[in-house]
């Protein structure tokens, strides 16, 4: 069983549809995302949960935004794929699942546009919706390793569906494969989502966010399963900032080092208890967020009083 390594909040998400604490999952280290669409114009209450990705992105078209709200851990093993008895592993293999909110069927499309329904068709998706999707994809990579690569095709529905539809992958290839693919991509499954999404300009987008210039190569089908490679660091960010020590992180304390560290939580996902933000001024939000980030991580659970010290600074910006 893997231990969790990274962060396991995307910053920004809601927990307002929170399942893990009932269907608790296995633990993984994440190397896959698969794309899902919802085919349908809410969030989802996935019975309960029962049947739950990871994470859903539900558009916001005042704000044109994606809202994401969180139902597992990143790497916590989520239910939305087929998985048979006996064969290979899915919702449990390394895989954080994503459902984006709409349809990728240009029949019920077509359907929800002469009704007037407000949807998302996700293979005409616009460039908010695009650029929400990537900036996740970014995360991804730069917290946990994903590779921003997957397969060539990622054709349209219903083409898309069905078990054997040119680009299901075998039982091998799958275990072998790390980085972007869809629900048509995944053995054991016959669902097409999420169709014709513009994988291209998604990843494209991704690795800009990044100054990643070169997407890797796709592994062969025979392929070994490798480590997770290391993401690129970005300019200014390879270096952890020197702990300032304890007297900076205390009642009543007012200094830039507590703005810094707020910052820090936020990014890693562990923002929660800010109403409005990070400050310059130490309070009870910062303590807390700090202990929620301390409980995240084995080698400081024990220790876990939302008091920084050393270690959880090191571990905190590394």
């Amino acid at each position: 069983m893997s231990v969790k390594t990274g962060p396991q909040r995307y910053p920004g998400s809601s927990r307002a549809n929170w399942y893990q604490d009932d269907f608790p999952g296995d633990p993984m280290e994440v190397n896959v995302v698969v794309l899902h669409t919802t085919e349908g114009t809410n969030l989802p209450d996935y019975g309960g949960g029962g049947a739950a990705p990871n994470l859903t992105a539900v558009p916001d078209f005042e704000a044109k935004r994606l809202r994401w709200f969180q139902h597992f851990d990143i790497e916590g093993s989520s239910r939305a794929l087929q998985n048979l008895k006996g064969g290979v592993e899915t919702n449990t293999l390394n895989v954080c699942q994503v459902e984006l909110v709409g349809t990728c069927d240009p029949k019920t499309h077509r359907k929800w546009k002469d009704a007037g329904r407000r949807h998302l068709f996700w293979p005409e998706a616009p460039d908010w919706a695009l650029e929400g999707v990537a900036r996740f994809l970014s995360w991804m990579h730069e917290e946990h390793g994903v590779p921003l690569s997957g397969p060539k095709a990622w054709p349209a529905y219903p083409t898309s569906s069905g078990s054997k539809n040119g680009q299901r992958m075998s039982n091998a290839k799958w275990g072998a494969f790390s980085g972007v693919c869809g629900h048509m991509h995944v053995p054991e499954n016959e669902h097409g989502d999420p169709g014709a999404i513009d994988i291209v300009e998604i990843l494209r987008r991704a690795r800009a966010d990044l100054d990643l210039e070169e997407p890797p190569a796709e592994p062969p089908a025979d392929a070994e399963p490798k480590p997770k490679p290391k993401p690129k660091p970005k300019p200014g960010k390879s270096k952890i900032p020197v702990f300032p020590g304890r007297k900076f992180f205390g009642e009543g304390a007012v200094n830039d080092h507590v703005l810094t560290l707020g910052k820090q939580l936020v990014k890693r996902g562990f923002g929660d208890h800010y109403k409005v933000g990070p400050s310059r001024s130490w309070g009870e939000a910062d303590r807390l967020n700090v202990r929620d980030f301390q409980k995240s991580r084995p080698e400081l659970r024990g220790d876990a009083d939302g008091s920084p010290g050393p270690l959880t600074w090191k571990l905190l910006f590394s």
